[in-house]
């Protein structure tokens, strides 16, 4: 098989979130199986250094102190500003295939059209629900929420995103301008790294023959790291690795933290970081920071589970793929895609309401302490493999006529 050339566009490229980590880990795989790869996103000070960078487009920020800088980033909304860095991109470099990721906003998806225009093949990886929810969480006053599926309007007249008329409004109008009919014209291929995730598209009317269900995997080098770091002496101790914002129900996690005897380990941090501090004082809550990716796999190793608490749909949590990679059992939401992770071993447990926390997670200290740590990490490392992975993206490129 001749190699191909790939361009992989995410509209940050450092590790920022799932999104990223996922896009820099793609495009080190597909080098080692021997295909040429380049990147497109917007300059950020963060970003990896790739020899295309000069081409990427200006950063931009709806939180910039000047009213034209907030003007500059809402008119990207909409592609202004990335014709040129594009196109360029794709001159010098001739791909057979662009590979997007998370795009919108900052990037837009006039980087389907253009490539598409070229008769490049698209392929697009789905991270979160913005193709068919505006707001991009499906979250309303931190309930599950769905009207916007196929009446994009509701975004505005609920006020959606960030509780604030002009951007509920700017979220609509950018769903409208970049409407579905369009991205199906532009996009050969979708992937879903949940089955939950295709199943509400094809609820947004996105048809079934474009979606591909692939779930996400650890690179290599992650893999081999956790493999040599030893199983550490256990501590009766559980974690949460995560942003610490409404959508992951960090909340309703240390309200029932508080009345257990467990110690919580807390990594991560976003907006409710200082809240949550602040109002749930224990010693058997640990407020750790953010860690560096090799300071998680050493807490994930030493604790008896993780927990993801989200009350949003999760994708397909990367939270949840290196806790089982390290050998460390998951007690979840049953929301989302979290159930079908969780699937792999007889230790995972799910939970569904709030007032369930303090009974789940005491049970699960229980059946945790059994597990064959060494068998989960085993079947996790070998079910998400980035070789895996890679067959199956493979066969969606190829399946493009």
């Amino acid at each position: 098989m001749k190699p191909f050339k790939i361009l992989i566009v995410s509209k940050f490229l450092y590790a920022r979130g799932g999104a990223e980590v996922y896009s820099i880990n793609l495009g080190e795989i597909l080098q080692k199986q021997g295909h040429e790869v380049r990147f497109f996103s917007m300059s950020y000070p963060q970003n990896i250094h790739v020899n295309e960078d000069k081409y990427f487009a200006e950063e931009v920020s709806f939180f910039h102190s000047s009213i034209s800088g907030r003007l500059k980033a809402a008119l990207r909304v909409f592609g202004v500003g990335i014709k040129n860095g594009y196109e360029n991109v794709l001159d010098d470099f001739q791909p057979d295939v662009v590979h997007l990721n998370n795009i919108h906003s900052y990037l837009s998806p006039i980087v389907a059209k253009l490539a598409h225009k070229r008769g490049i093949k698209v392929v697009w990886t789905i991270h979160d629900y913005k193709l068919i929810c505006p707001a991009y969480a499906c979250l309303r006053k931190g309930v599950p929420c769905e009207i916007c599926f196929n009446k994009k309007i509701n975004v505005v007249s609920h006020k959606c995103m960030k509780n604030n008329i002009l951007a509920s409004f700017l979220a609509w109008w950018e769903a409208i301008y970049w409407k579905k009919e369009k991205l199906l014209q532009w996009t050969d291929a979708f992937i879903c790294p949940s089955n939950f995730m295709a199943q509400k598209m094809t609820q947004g009317k996105y048809p079934i023959n474009k979606l591909n269900v692939i779930c996400n995997f650890v690179s290599e080098e992650r893999a081999r790291f956790i493999s040599k770091i030893p199983s550490e002496e256990q501590e009766i101790a559980y974690a949460y690795v995560g942003r610490l914002s409404e959508e992951k129900g960090v909340d309703a996690l240390l309200k029932a933290a508080i009345q257990l005897p467990y110690k919580l380990y807390i990594a991560g941090r976003g907006p409710l970081e200082n809240y949550l501090q602040q109002n749930y004082v224990s010693p058997n809550i640990v407020f750790l920071g953010q860690l560096s990716a090799e300071a998680v796999i050493h807490l994930l190793k030493k604790v008896q589970f993780s927990i993801i608490p989200s009350i949003c749909y999760e994708n397909n949590p990367l939270g949840v793929i290196e806790s089982l990679c390290c050998g460390t059992p998951v007690l979840g939401r049953n929301i989302g895609g979290i159930p079908e992770l969780l699937k792999t071993n007889t230790y995972n447990r799910l939970f569904s309401k709030d007032e369930d926390l303090p009974i789940a997670i005491t049970d699960m200290f229980t059946s945790s302490i059994q597990a064959d740590r060494g068998a989960i990490s085993t079947i996790a490392c070998k079910s998400f493999s980035a070789g895996q992975y890679y067959q199956q993206w493979l066969k969606v490129i190829q399946n493009i006529s």
